[in-house]
């Protein structure tokens, strides 16, 4: 069980606030941490991992790495953090990256095969791929086979397609390691896939938690589907308006009337949610 309950000032997207979280999380989970930029998910990762001081208390097991009389240096942690700009040593190889953290190499050459890395070994990071240098940050991560990982954004650079197929290679590591694991994303369909549990933060304070379906999904009523999107731009097409949405990667058009025109702003977010048909599911 990892218990935290910290405080601390900061000053976020709109001016000073409190971060203030009192939470408990499972051993083995997979926790999501979300909620708008500036609302304290990233500083949450680096007071868990020792790099900022709080206020307050965190326990892992029986074991205090933080309160009022002690507060443990981030290598005695027991945590593996991956960044979003990889944090790589450039005159080492993919292999040395590893070993660096931990001397094993049999443990290096696993995460390394597991990640579909291990003919890579022996090359510099600045000959790899977006890709291949998140994953080579994901197994040095590893390394110590610790007790907490904690990944902000990882994935976020990424295309795609490649998302998709780290997004499993992680999951496959966090249930080979049974590492509790904390992750800061933005992407709803990769805070579904991936965690057992979402916790959104808004100000600093934790305003929801619970199960991934129960937070991501936005459908109330009749409705069978409902996206938050941007809207980009209403073009009047002969006798109709059409609203163009960005939602995720796509974007989406939509008909609206003109009263509906009338009370919608370029730029606002908007709700695009369906009602009177049965969605078809079809392989691209």
């Amino acid at each position: 069980m990892i218990k935290i309950d910290i405080f601390k000032k900061l000053h976020g997207s709109n001016g000073q606030m409190n971060l203030d979280v009192n939470l408990e999380i499972k051993e083995g989970d997979f926790i999501a941490l979300a909620g708008l930029s500036g609302s304290g998910k990233t500083t949450l990762l680096r007071i868990l991992a020792g790099l900022e001081e709080a206020k307050g208390e965190i326990k892992i097991g029986e074991t205090y790495w933080q309160n009022n009389s002690t507060f443990l240096a981030p290598q005695k942690r027991e945590i593996g953090f991956v960044f979003q700009d990889y944090a790589l040593f450039p005159n080492m190889s993919v292999i040395d990256n590893l070993l660096f953290v931990k001397k094993d190499k049999d443990l290096a050459i696993k995460l390394l095969k597991i990640t579909e890395m291990e003919e890579l070994e022996n090359r510099l990071p600045n000959t790899l791929s977006g890709g291949q240098k998140q994953r080579v940050s994901l197994c040095r991560a590893l390394m110590n086979k610790p007790k907490l990982l904690l990944m902000d954004e990882p994935l976020s650079a990424l295309d795609p397609k490649m998302r998709a197929k780290l997004q499993q290679e992680i999951l496959t590591l966090h249930k080979e390691f049974n590492t509790t694991t904390i992750m800061v994303s933005h992407d709803p369909s990769e805070m579904y896939r991936l965690s057992n549990r979402v916790i959104v933060l808004n100000q600093g304070l934790v305003i929801n938690d619970g199960k991934a379906k129960d937070i991501l999904l936005r459908t109330s009523g009749s409705q069978k589907f409902s996206f938050e999107g941007e809207l980009l731009d209403i073009i009047k097409v002969d006798v109709i308006q059409v609203a163009i949405v960005s939602i995720g990667q796509q974007l989406v058009e939509v008909v609206v009337s003109n009263d509906e025109a009338k009370n919608l702003n370029i730029g606002q977010k908007v709700l695009v949610s369906t009602k009177a048909f049965a969605p078809l599911i079809k392989n691209t």
